[in-house]
């Protein structure tokens, strides 16, 4: 395939970007090139140096933006508002088309100082990049709807930070995503009054994103953003995985998630797990991820307020938990690997499903390893007591919906992710700059979910 970039954004207009110039690192070394992403976009075929030349030093790529733009955006978090916002540490380096004719965006973490950095230096921690390549490997790996990792590049430069031990490495990221066009960006328009570019930011939306507006383009926005939080929320639960900071500037409105800071991989379905050590009150634990959803499209809804009758918002708003509850019924089954009836017994299997697990805190890459296909494939100690009688009785009905002749299934454990895992496979990187555990995870994650597929 061929590169056929695309600078779609300048549509939109300055008033939504900021033009900035990248960081002059002192070293670029190859750290991460994830050939399987950029052959969907026609980029596998450059040298190691054409790819620094690009994603370290910014080379523009042809047909694309010419230079670099910060976009601007306000945001909750923790359900508080911030005007400040917008791109502090990165950047919408270029656009393109993938192999589905889909617009991509190529943003950057970790590219530099822009004019919404606030007081932060604008780079990123070469930990923090292997932690991102690991998070989109695994969620893509499990179907998840995600950004993926495109290019981690080191810099060179030492961080100071007050949550690891510095100084550290540094790195700059280049993810491969559908879109950057966050809530925040509605909620910016709505604070500062801007009807006219907020009618010119849905129809970017409709028309790049969702195959052109319907009679009411505003409602219409807001049911395709409805259901795209719902798909999200369910997966994260099918998933097990628990996001950290599902803030307004975090959420894509296409329903891909990105931007991946203090994650985890839930080690059982438990409603309080948290990941990140400042969610003291546990606002984005694992059980309450669809209720943040659900928050946030309330404050989408809040923001398209300022061109759209409240009377044509309300009809997708009060769809919301009925997707979700489809939505994760259709998640848990898929994770599951069996044939959907289409009815009620869908449901019902769903909701024994979630029951076994909460009660019995089985571990959740465990179980779903033993019971892929919707039998149990293997002698395991742990799923004859009564918390999991009704799901066996249940799943009983159901046939497979997936091959399950892969070598995977042969294998001792699962694939999973835990965070201790995470922090062995950086401690050799950290101490002796050795890569093999971390090319040897994402190999593994490559084909937990070749097996998946």
């Amino acid at each position: 395939m061929t590169f056929r970039g695309e600078a779609a954004i300048l549509a939109l207009g300055p008033a939504f970007y900021d033009p900035v110039r990248p960081a002059d690192f002192p070293q670029a070394l190859l750290r991460f090139r994830n050939d399987r992403a950029a052959a969907t976009i026609g980029l596998d075929g450059l040298s190691d140096a054409e790819w620094v030349r690009h994603f370290a030093r910014f080379e523009p790529l042809p047909g694309s933006l010419a230079r670099p733009l910060a976009l601007r955006y306000h945001g909750h978090q923790f359900r508080t508002y911030n005007p400040d916002l917008g791109d502090g540490r990165g950047f919408l380096f270029a656009q393109c088309r993938d192999d589905r004719g889909r617009l991509l965006d190529l943003g950057t973490k970790g590219s530099g100082q822009t004019p919404w950095s606030r007081a932060g230096d604008g780079r990123l921690t070469l930990k923090g990049a292997v932690r991102e390549v690991l998070a989109t490997e695994m969620l893509e790996a499990l179907g998840v709807d995600t950004s993926r990792t495109l290019s981690v590049v080191e810099t060179g430069e030492e961080l100071d930070r007050g949550d690891e031990p510095s100084p550290t490495r540094s790195a700059v990221l280049v993810r491969l995503s559908h879109g950057h066009i966050r809530y925040g960006t509605f909620q910016r328009l709505a604070a500062l009054g801007l009807a006219d570019d907020m009618a010119r930011l849905t129809t970017y939306v409709l028309d790049q994103f969702f195959g052109g507006a319907g009679v009411e383009p505003y409602a219409t926005l807001l049911d395709h953003a409805v259901t795209n939080a719902a798909t999200q929320a369910a997966a994260m639960m099918a998933a097990g995985f628990v996001h950290g900071v599902l803030n307004t500037d975090n959420i894509n409105v296409t329903g891909e998630m990105f931007d991946y800071g203090p994650f985890r991989f839930a080690p059982s379905w438990d409603p309080d797990f948290t990941a990140a050590y400042f969610d003291h009150h546990g606002l984005y634990s694992f059980g309450r991820q669809a209720e943040a959803m659900q928050w946030n499209v309330f404050q989408l809804a809040g923001a398209l307020r300022l061109v759209a009758p409240v009377e044509a918002l309300r009809p997708p708003l009060a769809a919301f938990g009925e997707r979700y509850t489809a939505a994760l019924t259709a998640a848990l089954l898929r994770r599951l690997g069996v044939a959907p009836f289409g009815d009620d017994r869908d449901r019902a299997l769903a909701e024994a499903l979630v029951a076994a697990l909460a009660a019995s805190g089985a571990d959740l890459p465990r179980f779903w390893f033993d019971w892929r296909g919707g039998q149990l494939r293997r002698s395991s100690v742990g799923y004859e007591g009564p918390a999991f009688a009704p799901f066996v009785a249940a799943v009983g009905a159901y046939r497979p919906a997936v091959a399950l002749d892969h070598p995977y299934w042969a294998d001792a454990a699962p694939c999973s992710l835990a965070i201790a895992e995470v922090e062995a496979i950086w401690a050799p990187i950290a101490a002796a700059d050795d890569w093999h555990r971390f090319d040897a995870k994402v190999a593994g994650i490559r084909r937990m979910g070749a097996a998946m597929a």
